[in-house]
């Protein structure tokens, strides 16, 4: 089930750096929450504290909360895989393992979390995850074939099944587009409509026309200078934000006065 997710005060260290200061937001289930802004302003860094990835680059950490449907993920008693299970990830650019096959590709986290698979369960897992990425049809009679073997946009739907087949709650996309062309972007585009519907998802975007399309809220993250932290300056619905944001900064970004 998709989850809610709360982050509250949340500030983002590496080592004594402050890369993200005092975000406090609300992720509703079911819904697509666009996260915009200028290049360096924290985005990814903020994403990627929502599973705990941020941990693995030594020095980092946080201050704060972040509760899944009330449940914080930096308390000490919960391990960071766990949460990593339940908060999966699909980054920039398409990362298939380039020796395993698609259907391997698929399973491949599922496999590492829970040990050896009966062949028919992982049969009824790919083609299920691989569904579920709107790719099945596409790659069903080559699935012994090398994930890398696949175009941008079909490597990054890969991913995409490789990330839902360990059934996460929460999909996390690092501007899954940036690397693809407009035919795949639509493509991944009408896919996140689709999987709403099953996940929360947290899409952080440089192409605001895509933020607007898909998203039904979006929060505008800034930053006042070099060696300064990124700040969310505000977050609402995304038709607001995108005709009648409340703080200047958005304005003048979205009209592209700056970024």
């Amino acid at each position: 089930m998709a989850k809610r997710i709360d982050v509250n005060n949340l500030n983002v260290y590496y080592s004594n750096f402050l890369a993200v200061e005092d975000v406090s937001l609300a992720i509703e289930p079911n819904s697509v929450t666009a996260l915009i802004g200028p290049s360096g302003c924290g985005k990814s860094t903020f994403l990627r504290t929502l599973n705990r990835m941020h941990e693995v680059i030594p020095g980092a950490r946080v201050e704060g909360e972040v509760l899944m449907d009330g449940t914080n993920l930096y308390d000490s008693s919960v391990d960071p895989v766990a949460v990593r299970r339940h908060v999966g990830m699909v980054f920039q650019r398409p990362n298939p393992f380039p020796t395993m096959s698609i259907a391997e590709n698929v399973i491949a986290g599922v496999k590492l979390n829970r040990g050896r698979m009966s062949k028919p369960d992982a049969e009824e897992l790919v083609e299920t995850s691989l569904r579920g990425a709107n790719l099945w049809d596409e790659v069903k009679d080559r699935l012994d074939k090398p994930g890398s073997s696949l175009s941008g946009g079909q490597q990054q739907r890969l991913c995409i099944a490789r990330a839902i087949a360990i059934k996460p709650d929460v999909l996390l996309m690092d501007e899954p587009c940036s690397a693809l062309d407009p035919i795949s972007t639509l493509a991944i585009e009408d896919l996140i409509q689709d999987l709403k519907e099953s996940y929360t998802i947290v899409i952080v975007t440089h192409n605001m026309q895509q933020a607007a399309r898909v998203s039904e809220k979006t929060g505008f993250f800034n930053i006042a200078g070099t060696g300064m932290p990124g700040k969310l300056i505000e977050m609402d619905d995304t038709t607001t934000i995108f005709s009648a944001p409340s703080e200047k900064a958005t304005e003048d970004y979205i009209s592209g006065r700056f970024g």
